[in-house]
């Protein structure tokens, strides 16, 4: 568990991360449960910077580490 803290707390406060800087220093699955997570809406949705990058707001992965047994993805308005 302190491996976890220690990565979480090395989390830029704002921004984004990448898949390959979550998994496995930060989120305890693989790859493919991440995409599994994030379209059931159990993980926040990425955001595509461009055509060939795409990465999660760090606000949003900070928010799915306060609680993720419970976090869902927010309804849109």
């Amino acid at each position: 568990m302190s491996g976890k803290t220690v990565a979480v707390r090395d989390l830029p406060q704002t921004g984004f991360v990448r898949q390959s800087q979550l998994i496995p220093t930060i989120l305890p699955f693989s790859g493919p449960t991440l995409w599994r997570k994030v379209a059931a809406g159990t993980f926040p949705k990425p955001v595509k910077l461009s055509a060939r990058i795409t990465a999660w707001r760090v606000e949003d992965v900070r928010k799915y580490l306060e609680d993720p047994i419970g976090y869902r993805v927010p309804e849109a308005a």
